[in-house]
Parts: structure tokens; sequence; C-alpha cells
């Protein structure tokens, strides 16, 4: 079983950044999603095992970059630019095999971290 936790959350001002990180047992193909309060869970970014290939919400290309470090089996969600809008508790999911289909929706993903909370003011 795929173990992940993720950590990096906070308050910060709009138009700042911060980093996310997502601690995971092994190698697999790794997203992030993000949900806010009265909203479904939205895809925001994702990337094969190798980190080859990576994926991008319209709504954070750009101004987002997902990347990881194998060695130490972590992903992370690099956010520059942020904006009120991109205030969500913000998930870690891992498919159980390097495998893209169904990328997008959550329930393409077979493990899920705990979240971590993202804050940005205006």
């Amino acid at each position: 079983q795929v173990q992940l936790v993720e950590s990096g959350g906070g308050l910060v001002q709009a138009g700042g950044s911060l980093r996310l990180s997502c601690a995971a047992s092994g190698r697999t193909f790794m997203g992030w999603f993000r949900q806010a309060p009265g909203k479904e869970r939205e895809f925001v970014a994702a990337i094969s095992g190798s980190g080859g290939s990576t994926y991008y919400a319209d709504s954070v290309k750009g101004r987002f970059t997902i990347s990881r470090d194998n060695a130490k089996n972590t992903v992370y969600l690099q956010m520059s630019s942020l904006k009120p809008e991109d205030t969500a508790v913000y998930y870690c999911a891992a498919k159980a095999t390097d495998y893209y289909s169904h990328y997008v929706s959550f329930r393409g993903y077979d493990y899920w971290g705990q979240g971590t909370q993202v804050t940005v003011s205006s």
C-alpha cells in the first residue's frame, strides 16, 4: 500500500508562493487535487512515475509546477502568483500503477493523503 503524507500548507498573501510536499512510499503516477468549501474536488496537476510527463489544469498552468525527486520518494507542487481562489485543502493522490488513464478525475486514483490547508489572503 502506498502511504502519502502532505506538508507545506499555510497562510500566504495574494501574489506569494508556497511549496507543497508529498512523501510517498514508492514511485508511481501521482497527482494533486484541491477542494474548497462547498465545491467539488478539482484536479490541479499530475506527474508520471519517471517525472518525464506533467499535466496541469488550465487554471494553474504557468503558475504551478509539479516535480518529483524519486531518490527521496517525494513529489512537490511549487505554487507561485497565488490568488485567493487558490484557497483550498490540497490533496496528494497516487495510482496503483504508472498509468495515466483518468488522471483528471479523483476517481482515477487509488490512494490519498490527509490533505493540507492552503489559504491565500487578499
